[in-house]
């Protein structure tokens, strides 16, 4: 008998699993918010130089780029009604005295000047954000091996919403950044654990379906996300509104269970087998459950005990030709996946649209785009998905350099 065997014994699709991935999904579903928000807590306003304080002599008039738009990181020197000749009334300086932007949203940008010669501050912050994740994979990774699944996630909530409330109440940039890191780290260890404790619990007919249940909760998330910056025009309180629901995601984490491949191969078969009665009685099959005993748990899983045993690293990945060829083109093709969709997710204020209605759009691209994925997968197979969607995601990035401005 297989784990799947053992999992159909006690309800493989029955309350337990619907319960178990709505409290994974919710928090997935607000993750949407802290992975897209620098699009509306950062965005850029219209600004132009502020006047120096002895410029009530008349009226100031914004300089024109070579481009015919308005020039916003320099000013004239003196206003345009001062009887100076043409050379000296046209020379224009940096923004000595700040800006003037015209909006009426605040966000990092306007509260700290990141514009002009500090407006690489913005990306970098972004850059640092997704640096967090990187770090977080990493190091949160290993640590649900050792740990367990669930300890790692409920942490990773209580991360997330610290340091995400923390960003919020951020004094200076620099501790802001710091704050958006930790945030970064918390996002990664989230998604590992909801990913492996939400496959684990329902058949492996089943996976792909509650997969891609899980993707939709993002992409509600990015529906979400507009209408909470649209309503709260303020950046912090913005900030603090996202971060909130995870102290609850943290406090409902505790009714989790654990993964029970990761309890018996780190010999804890006698609380798995307890994990297992009692997801068979909520699921209606109490006998079931209690007719288990740990010696039979132990040898279904034995073959995975006697491999687990082995030690592996990350070299081992490159030691075989048959896993290097693999973990090339796979890493390959997540760069570049990556690269895409935060460049174009990240990047949505420069299309010259209304940001909310823009990122609404965007969103609901993932409805029929996650349906007709699903479907391929089922019927056409994960190579020949993924071979079509990337060559159609290139494809469309490629014309996109063809259309006029």
């Amino acid at each position: 008998m297989t784990f799947s065997e053992i999992l159909d014994r006690v309800g493989s699709m029955g309350r337990f699993q619907f319960l178990h991935v709505a409290i994974l999904g919710l928090p997935i579903l607000n993750m949407a918010n802290h992975n897209l928000l620098q699009i509306f807590t950062a965005a850029t306003p219209v600004h132009h130089c502020r006047p120096p304080p002895n410029a009530s002599a008349g009226p100031w008039v914004i300089p024109m780029g070579p481009n015919g738009k308005p020039e916003r990181c320099l000013r004239f020197v003196h206003p345009s009604n001062a009887s100076l000749p043409n050379d000296t009334q046209r020379s224009t300086e940096p923004c000595l005295d700040g800006w003037v932007y015209n909006s009426t949203k605040d966000s990092i940008v306007t509260e700290w000047n990141l514009v002009c010669n500090s407006n690489k501050l913005k990306e970098m912050a972004q850059s640092i954000f997704m640096a967090g994740i990187l770090i977080g994979g990493l190091v949160l990774g290993d640590l649900s091996d050792r740990f367990g699944r669930r300890p790692i996630l409920t942490c990773s909530y209580l991360l997330l919403a610290a340091s995400g409330s923390g960003a919020a109440f951020s004094p200076t940039f620099p501790v802001y950044v710091v704050f958006r890191f930790l945030c970064g780290c918390g996002i990664s260890g989230i998604t590992l654990s909801t990913v492996i404790l939400n496959v684990e619990w329902v058949p492996t007919r089943m996976r792909a379906i509650m997969s891609t249940a899980l993707g939709y909760c993002y992409t509600t998330g990015q529906f979400i996300l507009p209408g909470l910056a649209y309503a709260i025009p303020q950046w912090r309180w913005l900030q603090l509104t996202v971060s909130i629901p995870f102290f609850i995601f943290f406090l409902s984490s505790w009714w989790t269970p654990e993964s029970i491949r990761w309890l018996v191969l780190t010999g804890k078969s006698s609380k798995a087998l307890k994990i297992l009665r009692r997801v068979a009685a909520f699921n209606g099959k109490k006998e079931e459950g209690e007719r288990l005993t740990l010696e039979e748990l132990k040898l279904n899983l034995q073959k995975e005990i006697s491999l687990a045993k082995a030690k592996y690293t990350a070299a081992d990945l490159f030691r075989i030709p048959m896993l290097r060829r693999v973990t090339f083109c796979l890493s390959l093709a997540w760069f570049a996946t990556g690269f895409a969709y935060y460049s174009l997710a990240m990047g949505v204020e420069e299309f010259g649209v209304n940001l909310y209605i823009l990122q609404i759009i965007f969103g609901g691209v993932d409805i029929p785009a996650k349906f007709i994925t699903i479907l391929s997968l089922s019927y056409l197979g994960r190579h020949t998905t993924q071979a079509a969607a990337l060559l159609l995601a290139g494809g469309a990035i490629l014309a996109l350099t063809f259309v006029p401005l």
